[in-house]
């Protein structure tokens, strides 16, 4: 028994080992195979500088410029509204009426009032007059002469409060009817008709304006580094576009105009903010979209063919060049396209040498033949009339 399990081990350990010495020749004749293989011959081109305005986008919120409550300036029950949610109105336009009773019936008294205090200083200044006449010709005492006097002075400061008491009611009346204090869009009635209200009840409605409408956005704080280096200065107007939900371009560009003081600490970035025009309400309060920033100055940036750059789930990378002509993959950062090329960000500098054509041979760390563009085209132009020879070929052996 003992026997026949130490010959079933044994060959076990002998399939392995076989199976071991196997991959091993395959792994070494592979090896010797890509060894002896040509190097791949490439066409090779040097990073170079371009002037470029760098642009930066970010997505940004639409924020309404002005966001007001309407409040109740006075107590009464709510009477009437003027408008639909979600209307737009203008600035000094009725929006609630609070009943206006009580507040026009003051008013009335204190005009009644005014006019008659009117009436008794004119009688008074009429009895003055005759009075210092009397008093010039000693008809009157002195005394009688300055009873009158304190008296039409008494009628003037009278119907000076009577006439302040009368612009108070008048001011109170207006306020029985409520009226927006900006141009927008009213947003939900929280107070409905019939509900009495106060100065304490809260907003009876919303008003955000529209025209000109904020877009604020954030910006990582090392971007923010570079475009205020760019500029020359950190605080500069600069140009701003905005693109829609459905990837459409907003017809009217903004202006980047201002910036907050800090970093936030949990993002790293700077909330900026650009001012649209709004003319056809067409931003809305609370919409989410894209922002791209202008600067204001170009900038040196090194760029590279778009198709000397590939990518994997890494990211985009080339093959640079080292000192002893071995192409290294190199991953690199880019920042949006100028024509053919891509602008890069970071990974590259002016001067370096990448592979441009002929990538699908290369291998990281294995030589390379190094020929010119017109070279590697006709290498191009050779194999493919070579492919087209054996095509031919099996298709005439198909017949």
């Amino acid at each position: 028994m003992k026997k026949t399990i130490i010959i079933i081990l044994a060959v076990i350990l002998g399939a392995i080992l076989l199976r071991y010495g196997i991959s091993a020749y395959n792994n070494f004749k592979t090896g010797q195979a890509m060894r002896n293989r040509p190097a791949p011959q490439v066409a090779v081109d040097t990073i170079q500088e371009r002037s470029i305005i760098r642009t930066y986008e970010a997505p940004g919120r639409v924020v309404a410029k002005y966001r007001v409550d309407v409040l109740a300036r006075i107590a009464g029950y709510l009477t009437k509204s003027y408008f639909k949610e979600g209307d737009y109105v203008k600035q000094g336009q009725t929006l609630f009426q609070i009943e206006p009773t009580e507040f026009s019936n003051s008013e009335k008294m204190a005009e009644a009032n005014v006019t008659n205090l009117k009436a008794q200083l004119a009688y008074a200044e009429k009895q003055l007059a005759r009075s210092k006449e009397l008093v010039a010709k000693d008809y009157i005492a002195k005394s009688q002469y300055d009873q009158m006097l304190s008296q039409r002075d008494s009628l003037k400061a009278q119907l000076a409060s009577a006439e302040a008491n009368l612009s108070d009611s008048r001011r109170i009346m207006g306020y029985t009817m409520v009226k927006s204090p900006v141009d927008g869009r009213v947003g939900i009635i929280n107070v409905t008709i019939g509900n009495y209200v106060t100065p304490s009840t809260g907003a009876l409605t919303t008003i955000n304006s529209m025209n000109p409408i904020y877009v604020t956005f954030p910006l990582d704080s090392n971007d923010y580094a570079i475009l205020a280096n760019s500029d020359g200065e950190a605080n500069s107007n600069r140009k701003a576009e905005l693109y829609l939900a459905n990837g459409e371009k907003y017809k009217l560009d903004g202006v980047q105009d201002f910036q907050d003081n800090k970093v936030d600490q949990s993002t790293g970035t700077i909330t900026m903010r650009a001012t649209f025009q709004n003319p056809n309400n067409a931003l809305i309060q609370g919409e989410f979209l894209t922002v791209k920033l202008y600067a204001n100055k170009p900038s040196n940036i090194p760029v590279v063919p778009q198709t000397a750059v590939l990518e994997n789930q890494a990211g985009k990378y080339v093959y640079k060049l080292d000192e002893q002509d071995l192409p290294q993959l190199t991953y690199i950062k880019t920042k949006g396209q100028d024509g053919k090329d891509w602008i890069v960000d970071d990974g590259l500098k002016k001067g370096d040498r990448i592979i441009v054509d002929g990538l699908q041979k290369v291998t990281p760390g294995r030589p390379v033949t190094i020929v010119s563009a017109e070279e590697m085209q006709q290498l191009k132009s050779d194999e493919e009339k070579a492919e087209k020879a054996v095509e031919k070929e099996e298709q005439d052996k198909e017949k």
